[in-house]
């Protein structure tokens, strides 16, 4: 198993993984969860994927096992900036309800939002838990070396099983709320007590 974090300045160096990436997100998000998003080529996609974003994927054999999208709280492309915030502005039309902070969204150099977290439906139970620690290991590894010394993230409300376990500093950032299948809650991740 191997972890890659892609930009745009590296991708050429790895083949098809960028690709494949996108991939795996519209069969986790578009083809398992029948979320309604924008897709091309057999790929998911959206507005936040420009060169200010990182990309993580646990891949092995060309395989996607796992991904994430990182991308800096200070992001501006066109009307958009990040997810969280876009949707707080009521700037998705409603996809995302705009309650979902409790305080505005941060815009801050040392924030990042992480956003399109996944686990491919293709991986066994039995290797679950250990391909979603490399993810979670990987993430908070590539956002540091990024400078973040906090993530933002609308996760499944469920996430106190995972992210706890994992050995992450996690609190609630919103309420609870019901997104497409299902409940959500942002969640801040705090990164600066573990960096060295």
């Amino acid at each position: 198993m191997q972890t890659t974090t892609l930009s745009f300045a590296n991708l050429h160096i790895h083949g098809e993984l960028f690709a494949n990436i996108f991939r795996a997100r519209k069969q986790s998000f578009i083809v398992q969860k029948c979320w309604d998003l924008p897709q091309t080529d057999d790929m998911e996609f959206d507005q936040y994927d420009t060169p200010m974003s990182r990309w993580v994927a646990i891949h092995q054999n060309g395989q996607v096992l796992a991904g994430v999208r990182l991308t800096p709280t200070t992001a501006h492309c066109g009307m958009y900036s990040y997810m969280i915030r876009d949707a707080q502005l009521d700037l998705l039309g409603g996809s995302i309800p705009q309650n979902l902070l409790d305080e505005p969204a941060p815009v801050d150099p040392g924030t990042w939002e992480a956003s399109r977290l996944f686990v491919n439906h293709d991986v066994p139970q039995r290797e679950r838990r250990r391909v979603h620690l490399n993810l979670v290991q990987e993430m908070t590894n590539s956002a540091r070396n990024l400078g973040a010394t906090r993530l933002v993230c609308l996760v499944a409300s469920n996430w106190p099983r995972w992210l706890v376990p994992c050995g992450l500093d996690a609190q609630a950032m919103g309420p609870v709320v019901w997104i497409d299948d299902g409940y959500f809650q942002c969640v801040s991740i705090n990164l600066a007590a573990k960096m060295h």
